[in-house]
């Protein structure tokens, strides 16, 4: 069974009947005995839409509950499953509940049209995506339901139901499309007269585009090559001279004067040995075209008046604009040029001669006679033999007496070879036949006239004509070697136009697989460069046998992207084929059949397709792995977090103040102030687990706010300790260290973390020592234990989050501290590093980048130190300004002084 045809009726605002008309049409068709379900229709309360629905079969819907609400949704098994001839599907770009089958309504309608099924449906301009900010900036109503513009544009049909704005209006004031309450609103703000219009002038220029793919696709499925003026499409040829400026902006000019107009501009890549093409004009040029709304295009080609008209023809081109030519007016008389071929072939295209700067400079004949030998060198030769040959004759005719005829022959040879070396063909040539008379007349017998007496005269002088036109041969088939050397230069500027599309991502629709592509993007370059109708990308079924018959088989073939006109089915429906990927995938190209000396490029542009499409598949693997894979993640780390460790603290706060609120037992105070103790440390410890499983999730985000300043050490490790007890703890922080430049909140969290990791393991009666010191623009704070310590292979683990390297208390967190501790540091540009403390014991390096202080004599007299004192660094008064900090960081700092005078100088 086939796939079924899908009609769209498109509308420009609400209200205008798009519904309606899909009822309407409904209606007709059952009338005709077609079987025809509504399988989603909203009437939304209008009457007359409603009367329509009478008497027609309607799918019962979906009922879905999602947050305490119950909705309903097509149906679509229920549809696929009834298997109409037609259904009714309203609103195309509708967003489905959670929980739905598939997340758009497009994409129920894609299965139900894979069932075999017909569907009628509906949809807003506003709704498609490609004009949906566009209509945001005029309505200034943003649009969450979009559909992508291809799901539309493969259609069999679309139809626009159109309404002026003023008879929609009229509408809305009669209550006919919102409900009362809902009109002046309306009236004020979405369906003002200037949005209704440019919402229709879109829905109208939209549908041009899409009939004007239709009617490429019916003159190329039908070999129409003659132009049809049903839209103005300005075609401006490029030669790649600083002329092409003033053509680009005359040819704008001209599109301008027709609205919806299209510009195009194109460069025929000539492969007779052209040599004056500017690959930096050009590449300014197509700069130029594109930021006026163009396109440029590239062709190849030996015959430009052909190459240009076929590109126009094939664009459906109706005005063309040419500059006028460069050559002399000599050169003028011999050959009409471009532009007059052109214009005398142009049939109903209007050909326009553009006058520029460079008219009549004489550029184009230097470049088609630096084709072959340069002008100068066959003025030469020509020279060469006019005045060299009499000269030879003059001398040899006073040497008549010492030298033979063969002698003669062999010295107006050498200068012949002289001639062909210089000049090439034709002044070799000329100086053959030249010097073939003054032989004959002066030194054949007899002499003086041009009889030759001696039969093997003659033959010295056929093997002297041979010779030469032999030389001048060969001097040719080297001029055509260099001419095969311009070809091949034109099909490098051909691949290297598009690998510059590939690179700078220029995307085109691949026709049936509703999304956009480089590959669909190379086989339109293939197409539209050698003028061919259809190009198709084939793949063969890999479970096929590899025979003759199957490679040709179009059943064992299927089409994966193709631009142009009917697609091709098997190698053999086109005229030409070229297979790669061992033989797996097919280009096929049909319209002309290409030479010979193509096929190198041609298998260039097929294995840059291969590429393509591999890319594409790729990426669309990934995009299909890459939710799998966060979503494992995160159950992951989720299972491991919800683990012993968050239930125990919860556990404990539970069972406390359930024993509190329980009538069966009399506590007394000292009870119920020890189990009120037991839920607040509980609490707080599960509050301190969950802060680190947020910090840690919005660290691998990339969402976590920093606000740097600059800090004290001595400052953010008093606020670091907290109530961690005292004696716990051995400050030796030295005066004069440079600040930090850090968020004091984060680094706080750092060292809390650290210490409190520190304080665990430390042998009871032991103090941590944190001590300070400064290297070049970092500063080191170290956090110093004799505890077991960490094998030097484990000690990168530590930062993994959940790991604990088999620690036997699982109360105190979830493995989290030293991976957050770790990562907030990096994210302020600091770092730490776990070291052996000397004797047994762990260190842990907190590596942080400093601000030097200013030199006295860049200080301000009187200014307060510490952090307010500088502006641009961001103040902490906010931090300093809590009574409880100044006084801890007050007796903190006394404490590090006793420190000081006991332990001496730090290192």
């Amino acid at each position: 069974m086939g796939r079924g045809r899908l009609r769209v009726y498109l509308g420009a605002a609400p209200g205008v009947g798009k519904t309606y008309a899909m009822l309407a049409e409904g209606a007709r068709r059952r009338e005709r005995g077609t079987d025809v379900v509504a399988g989603f229709v909203e009437t939304h309360g209008r009457p007359r839409t409603a009367a329509l629905l009478e008497g027609m079969e309607i799918v019962p819907r979906r009922t879905l509950d999602y947050r305490g609400t119950s909705f309903t949704e097509l149906d679509t098994g229920a549809v696929t499953a009834r298997r109409p001839q037609v259904a009714l599907i309203d609103e195309l770009a509708h967003t489905n509940v959670p929980g739905s089958r598939n997340a758009k309504r497009w994409q129920d309608i894609e299965e139900i049209l894979e069932a075999g099924i017909d569907v009628v449906t509906t949809v807003n301009v506003q709704h498609l995506e490609s004009v949906n900010d566009v209509v945001e900036q005029i309505t200034g109503v943003p649009q969450r339901e979009t559909v992508p513009d291809e799901v539309v544009r493969r259609a069999d049909q679309v139809e626009l139901v159109d309404m002026a704005p003023e008879a929609l209006r009229r509408r809305m004031a009669h209550g006919n499309i919102y409900a009362p309450e809902k009109i002046d609103a309306a009236l004020g703000n979405y369906f003002r007269v200037g949005n209704l219009t440019a919402l229709r002038e879109l829905a109208l220029l939209w549908l041009a585009d899409k009939v004007d793919d239709q009617l490429d696709r019916y003159r190329a499925d039908h070999g129409i090559a003659r132009t049809w003026e049903a839209r103005e499409r300005v075609v401006v040829a490029l030669t790649g001279g600083p002329e092409g400026d003033t053509l680009i902006r005359r040819a704008a000019r001209i599109a301008d004067r027709t609205k919806g107009a299209d510009l195009l501009a194109v460069h025929v890549a000539r492969n007779d040995g052209l040599t004056d093409v500017s690959p930096a004009n050009l590449t300014r040029q197509r700069a130029l075209v594109e930021s006026l709304g163009g396109s440029y295009h590239q062709v190849v080609g030996s015959n430009v008046p052909d190459a240009l008209l076929d590109f126009a023809r094939g664009v459906n081109a109706t005005q063309l604009v040419l500059g006028a030519s460069r050559r002399g007016r000599v050169a003028q008389l011999f050959s009409r040029g471009v532009g007059v071929t052109t214009t005398a072939q142009s049939g109903t295209i209007d050909v326009h001669l553009v006058t520029h700067e460079e008219t009549n400079q004489g550029r184009r004949w230097r470049a088609r006679r630096s084709a072959g030998l340069p002008a100068a060198r066959r003025d030469a030769g020509f020279a060469l033999a006019a005045a060299g040959l009499p000269l030879l004759t003059v001398l040899l005719v006073h040497l008549r007496e010492q030298l033979s005829l063969a002698s003669d022959i062999l010295l107006f040879q050498a200068a012949v070879v002289g001639v062909a070396l210089l000049g090439g063909l034709y002044p070799a040539l000329f100086a053959a036949i030249g010097g073939s008379l003054l032989l004959n007349y002066y030194f054949t017998p007899p002499t003086g006239t041009f009889t030759v007496a001696q039969p093997e005269a003659v033959l010295q002088l056929v093997i002297y004509v041979v010779v030469g036109v032999t030389v001048s041969t060969i001097v040719d088939i080297t001029v055509r070697r260099s001419r095969e050397a311009a070809r091949a230069r034109a099909d490098a500027e051909v691949l290297s136009t598009l690998a510059g599309d590939i690179l700078r991502g220029e995307h085109a629709p691949i026709a049936g697989s509703g999304g956009y592509s480089a590959l669909a993007n190379i086989l339109e370059r293939l197409r539209e460069t050698y003028a061919l109708t259809t190009v198709t990308l084939l793949e063969r079924d890999p479970d096929a046998p590899v025979t003759p018959d199957t490679l040709r088989d179009p059943d064992r073939w299927g089409i994966v992207a193709t631009v142009g006109g009917e697609p091709c089915t098997s190698p053999d429906a086109g005229e030409s084929d070229i297979l790669v990927e061992d033989g797996t995938l097919s280009l096929v190209l049909r319209g002309r059949t290409l030479p010979a000396s193509d096929r190198r490029v041609l298998e260039a542009f097929a294995a840059q397709a291969a590429v393509a499409l591999r890319h594409q598949r790729l990426a669309e693997t990934a995009r299909q792995i890459r939710p799998l894979e966060a979503a494992d993640k995160m159950r992951t780390a989720l299972l491991n977090a919800v683990s012993h460790d968050l239930r125990t603290p919860l556990a404990s706060a539970k069972a406390a103040v359930e024993s509190l609120h329980s009538p069966d037992v009399a506590w007394s105070a000292e009870d119920q102030d020890e189990l009120v103790a037991t839920a607040a440390e509980s609490l707080a410890r599960l509050d301190h687990l969950v802060a680190n499983l947020l910090d840690m999730s919005r660290l691998q985000a990339g969402s976590l706010g920093i606000s740097p300043s600059r800090v004290a050490a001595e400052d953010v490790v008093a606020r670091a300790i907290g109530d961690t007890d005292r004696d716990a703890v051995e400050i030796h922080i030295p005066d004069g260290l440079p600040e930090m430049v850090a968020d004091p909140a984060l680094l706080e969290r750092v060292l809390a973390n650290l210490i409190a990791n520190a304080v665990r393991f430390n042998p009871r009666g032991e103090p941590v020592v944190i001590t300070a010191s400064a290297h070049g623009d970092r500063l080191e704070l170290r956090v110093i234990d004799r505890g077991p310590g960490i094998p030097p292979a484990d000690r990168d683990r530590v930062f993994q989050p959940f790991q604990r390297l088999g620690d036997r208390d699982n109360e105190t967190g979830v493995g989290l501290g030293l991976a957050l501790a770790r990562g907030l540091a990096e994210a302020m540009d600091g770092d730490i590093t776990p070291e052996e403390t000397p004797g047994g014991g762990l260190t842990m390096i907190l590596t942080m980048p400093v601000r030097r202080p200013r030199p006295p004599s860049e200080a301000t007299s009187g200014a307060s130190a510490g952090p307010a004192a500088d502006p641009e660094e961001g103040a902490t008064e906010a931090d300093l300004a809590d009574p409880r900090i100044i006084d801890r960081v007050a007796a903190w700092r006394d404490r590090i002084g006793q420190g000081n005078d006991r332990a001496g100088p730090s290192r």
